[in-house]
């Protein structure tokens, strides 16, 4: 069949999820037997996301190929099990370089260079780069933004030409919010029929509506936006607040939204969808009753957003375990030696998370060094891991002052340095170690009980590394070095064996972990704090 092309913009107010509604669309055709993907384009100038920090974008996501990417690509992931590449994320900063690089080259033959043709140009060819390769037979691109928002008028202007190039091989979901005035006691549409007005401007009609809501619609109303926005009235769908993200598919369904795309598109129908696993999860979701409390120790703990990638880890793990996850946030700068003890007692494991920079440094060693000594499961990612090491140097090893030379540069111990292909670089986009490589487990290490194997592949982002000159002196103290990379002996793993679960690892196990296939370190992890849990409780009796 020809590839179909479905993009999805957003009106009205952002953050309504349009990554949500482009995940779940794709997990119900994917559940019919399609092969679909999702891209983002983003309408930001940055090249990637992988110089902004968590406060402008929430967490940088990285691809399996070594792309930094929005963080909507770990939803795209952890709703379908498509490993997303940089083919899956585009911004306005990559769109525009292409187009210099081109002129500077001469390639446009003396051409003055303009947003149309050349940008929106450009902007087509990468929507069409995926559908191009054969492999799919419904390309899902998700526009950021909002619709009037002046950077994303090149991506709706090259939407415009597309769904005009492609007939009924392209389609229009547009995703508004129906605010409800709770002084008035109503829903108002007026701002779905002033979003959809500002689409039909620029010449695009949108053939479904999604309508984002806390209060049912009546179908009535339903009907009213129908006529009101050239709609037809089976294609106004509500999405309604639900208990979790991942009840949204099985909403979509009910009303018919994977049914329409496929009719608007005239595409065959070649089954309806098998949800049974899903519905497993959604069950043991809503079923388990029993809490496992984690403390998540990091500096950006107020924004959700900068550790999506781990909570949703931590959740999956925790619902195939039937348990609840109660997620404590823990401030790692507001952490000390005279607090640690009230902040860390109630938890029954304690995931000390990634990040770069000084800020809050000390409060994870205060977290590691009380976690060590009192064997509660403990869990350091990237920066997490190389806390872990810091920590035990300076207080098993006795070398004060021991660091990370990214912290301390005159550090009379450098246990953690910059890796050596990192000294001459200057540019910090897209240079660090990225994306997927191999590491090699210790035969009966936690990690490879774990992961069933000794063989493994997950996926990077840091400049800095274990120090392999003190690897002989860490491993006599008790702090093992379990994992590495098979061809260069990097340092990827840590544990610290006489302790119950204390790993480190410094790669980023939860960019692997989806709803039908939770990350096996992250489930070791949540069993280790279940069982901590369960002995607290009996010791206490």
């Amino acid at each position: 069949m020809e590839t179909k092309y479905i993009f999805v913009t957003g009106g009205v107010v952002s953050s309504l999820g349009k990554g949500i509604i482009s995940s779940s669309l794709a997990r119900l055709l994917l559940s019919r037997g399609y092969r679909v993907t999702i891209q983002k384009f983003d309408p930001y100038i940055n090249i990637d996301p992988g110089t902004l920090n968590p406060y402008e974008h929430g967490e940088c996501y990285v691809t399996a190929d070594g792309h930094e990417a929005d963080l909507d690509l770990g939803h795209y992931e952890r709703f379908t099990d498509i490993q997303t590449s940089r083919a899956n994320n585009v911004t306005t900063g990559r769109i525009y370089r292409t187009v210099i690089d081109k002129e500077r080259r001469g390639d446009y033959l003396g051409k003055t260079v303009q947003i149309i043709p050349h940008i929106t140009d450009e902007i087509k060819r990468n929507v069409r780069l995926l559908g191009d390769t054969g492999k799919f037979d419904f390309i899902i691109t998700e526009i950021g933004g909002t619709v009037g928002d002046i950077e994303s008028t090149p991506f709706l202007e090259a939407m415009r030409q597309l769904k005009w190039e492609l007939g009924r091989n392209a389609l229009s979901i547009h995703l508004t919010y129906v605010p409800y005035l709770k002084a008035a006691k109503e829903l108002k549409t007026k701002p779905t029929q002033h979003s959809v007005k500002q689409l039909q401007a620029i010449g695009i009609q949108p053939d479904i509506l999604i309508l984002r809501t806390e209060k049912d619609i009546p179908v009535s109303m339903r009907h009213k936006v129908a006529q009101f926005c050239n709609v037809a009235p089976d294609a106004v769908i509500q999405s309604l607040d639900a208990p979790t993200i991942y009840e949204v598919p099985r909403l979509m369904h009910e009303q018919n939204l994977d049914g329409l795309v496929l009719r608007l598109t005239d595409t065959k129908c070649i089954g309806q969808p098998d949800h049974a696993r899903w519905n497993d999860f959604l069950h043991r979701l809503y079923t388990a009753t029993e809490e496992v409390t984690i403390g998540l120790v990091g500096k950006y703990v107020e924004l959700q957003d900068a550790y999506k990638s781990i909570s949703e880890a931590l959740m999956q793990a925790a619902t195939y375990c039937d348990r609840k996850l109660k997620l404590v946030y823990i401030h790692s700068e507001k952490l000390t030696e005279e607090n640690v003890a009230e902040k860390l007692a109630e938890t029954d494991g304690v995931v000390i998370a990634p990040g770069f920079g000084q800020r809050g440094i000390e409060g994870k060693f205060v977290a590691l060094k009380w976690c060590r000594e009192h064997d509660i499961p403990t869990f350091g990612i990237c920066l997490g891991m190389q806390c872990m090491v810091i920590e035990y140097a300076r207080n098993v090893l006795g070398l004060q002052g021991a660091n990370s030379t990214e912290m301390d540069p005159d550090t009379p111990y450098k246990v953690i340095d910059l890796m050596e292909e990192q000294k001459n670089i200057s540019n910090l986009g897209g240079t660090m170690r990225l994306g997927a490589y191999d590491c090699r487990l210790k035969p009966g290490s936690i990690p490879a009980l774990a992961y069933g194997s000794e063989l493994i592949r997950e996926r990077h982002r840091h400049r800095f590394e274990f120090n392999d000159e003190y690897r002989t002196r860490f491993e006599q103290a008790g702090l093992e070095c379990v994992g590495e990379n098979p061809e260069t002996g990097l340092v990827e793993v840590v544990q610290v064996s006489a302790l119950t679960w204390y790993v480190g690892t410094q790669y980023h196990p939860e960019y692997q972990s989806t709803v039908l296939y939770p990350n096996p370190l992250f489930q070791s992890f949540v069993k280790a704090a279940i069982a901590f849990s369960q002995r607290k409780s009996e010791s206490a009796l």
